[in-house]
């Protein structure tokens, strides 16, 4: 007789059905959410989450949302809720594929017109690492690239395709060549950062403690604006019209991209976010930013409207870059990772 009435109440059980999923895309151990029906929690306890095949940690169970952490060995695949009563409908989950893992970005890494990614090893202040800048190809081969600078940080690229790394230890700009040695290519920049060339070949360096220098390409340095001084690292992206917007996390949770004008003026562009960092934009004007966005960390991509979603869910990601092979890197404290999102970046040269 109880056998009869668990299998009675096992059928009264509406089958689960997923109607979203928020965000489409996941760095692996990123928070996901579901929306639909009948997904719990139920008598049995909470459903089974599957994730290409792979179980899901539950973190938050309700009749209409169910939030999960994608597995950490988890590929691109379908989610799949399962209860007594069945299993749902499946919808598709873009996990990214690592690349490279072992570094230490603190910017955004940079990808060259071949598609060769550039990252980090940046290391505690004032301490050499043994591998400065690590090279990337598109499979996910890294090879060390250029040894000798200390903490390296800030990556560009020139309208040449020459790299430029910034030394947030001694405040130096290098220009990098092909085979991977370095000269110096502007000294006097702080604890230099972050680093972007604009289309008429301008360097903006972000020196960390207030000020944005501007190095034209006679090398002549000014100061172009000054902000708030950031507790990590300020990061800086910019557009086809000149306009540098620019990130610098401090120790506020309602953070802003800011906007500097061709004439050094500045103003908050969008707030909101929590400890903002990388920065990268679309062709179609599209900004995304790795930060938090209504307590959920990830990438943040902001219309030209001000209209802000989390597109990638994920921990500990501090920087980001478009791809020419029409993919995202995403870059964590420690790991790089491609994921495809369907956004073509823009590009000023």
């Amino acid at each position: 007789m109880p056998r009869t009435t668990t299998q009675s109440s096992s059928a009264a059980l509406p089958t689960p059905h997923i109607d979203d999923v928020m965000p489409a895309a996941a760095l692996p151990l990123g928070e996901i959410e579901l929306k639909g029906r009948n997904l719990g929690p139920h008598s049995f306890g909470p459903p089974a989450v599957l994730v290409d095949g792979q179980a899901a940690h539950i973190t938050m169970s309700r009749p209409s949302r169910l939030a999960f952490r994608v597995p950490a060995e988890a590929s691109t695949g379908l989610i799949e809720v399962r209860s007594p009563a069945g299993a749902s409908n499946t919808v598709p989950l873009r996990v990214a594929r690592e690349l490279s893992a072992g570094l230490h970005p603190v910017t955004s890494p940079a990808v060259s017109r071949s598609g060769m990614i550039y990252a980090t090893i940046s290391g505690p202040r004032g301490k050499q690492t043994p591998v400065s800048v690590v090279r990337i190809s598109p499979d996910g081969r890294g090879t060390p690239f250029v040894t000798g600078i200390l903490n390296a940080t800030g990556l560009a690229f020139n309208p040449d395709d020459d790299l430029f790394v910034t030394s947030r230890a001694q405040g130096t700009v290098y220009r990098v060549d092909p085979a991977g040695e370095f000269t110096t290519y502007a000294e006097g920049m702080g604890v230099a950062t972050g680093a972007v060339f604009d289309g008429e070949g301008n360097l903006f360096v972000g020196d960390r403690s207030g000020t944005i220098f501007k190095i034209n390409p006679q090398r002549q340095i000014f100061v172009h604006a000054t902000l708030e001084p950031s507790v990590s690292a300020y990061h800086l992206v910019v557009n086809r019209q000149g306009r540098l917007f620019v990130t610098g996390p401090t120790l506020s949770s309602n953070e802003a991209v800011w906007i500097i004008e061709p004439n050094g003026d500045t103003r908050p562009w969008f707030r909101g976010l929590g400890r903002p960092q990388g920065l990268a934009l679309s062709s179609d004007g599209d900004v995304y930013v790795a930060a938090c966005l209504h307590g959920r960390r990830g990438l943040v991509r902001i219309s030209p409207k001000g209209e802000a979603s989390l597109v990638v869910a994920g921990l500990n990601i501090v920087g980001l870059a478009f791809s020419p092979l029409a993919s995202t890197i995403l870059a964590t404290n420690d790991t790089v990772f491609e994921v495809d999102l369907g956004v073509e970046g823009m590009l000023l040269f």
